[in-house]
């Protein structure tokens, strides 16, 4: 259905009821005839700089990691040192042997903690002092998704737990272990000294 025109005579009735009429509001501006504002100024977003490059010519910066918080070593290093530095500089260098060792190695975090928890308990009740834990490196995920995920779930959760009760009161630091000794896949675990221990 089309609209019809209006004729003239309803055209000049209109314009006469308009003239005689007050609007109600004069300080707004007329509804039938609104204020033509101007179009807003295009603003252009620099397009980020892409270095020209040849094909098969090697990247010149590594690519950024994708994880949200910094890889497991970088906290311990920036951990304050806890106990003697010359003991530690032996200890990064492999020169002190471990009293006792935990693998954890391809366990789930579900048995992994309590056995965590009861070898690092039973260690610092008997005296020990230096003790190895072994997650293992991990393996990459086989499909990567939308959340970023670091590599070795037991390499990242064994540290937290180390430093949570009921273990921190029998922790004294925590470093990754010489290549000799595991390297990344494996931890010391430096323990308090025990006060019924010799």
């Amino acid at each position: 259905m089309t609209r019809r025109k209006l004729r003239q005579d309803e055209i000049d009735l209109w314009k006469k009821v308009v003239e005689r009429t007050e609007r109600l509001h004069p300080q707004q501006a007329d509804p039938v005839r609104p204020a033509v504002l101007p179009k807003p100024k295009p603003t252009k977003t620099p397009l980020p700089r892409i270095e020209a490059f040849d094909l098969g010519q090697s990247a010149k910066q590594k690519p950024q990691r994708s994880h949200l918080k910094p890889a497991v070593t970088d906290r311990l290093a920036a951990l304050p040192l806890q106990m003697d530095q010359k003991a530690f500089s032996k200890l990064k260098r492999g020169r002190i042997k471990p009293e006792g060792r935990l693998d954890l190695h391809g366990m789930r975090t579900d048995t992994a903690h309590p056995a965590l928890v009861r070898f690092i308990l039973s260690a610092h009740s008997s005296g020990k002092r230096l003790v190895l834990v072994i997650t293992g490196k991990g393996k990459d995920r086989d499909e990567p998704g939308p959340i970023p995920t670091p590599r070795g779930v037991l390499r990242n959760q064994v540290p937290q737990w180390l430093s949570l009760p009921p273990l921190a009161q029998a922790v004294l630091q925590v470093t990754p272990a010489h290549i000799s000794h595991g390297g990344d896949g494996a931890y010391y675990v430096y323990l308090r000294r025990s006060r019924g221990g010799l």
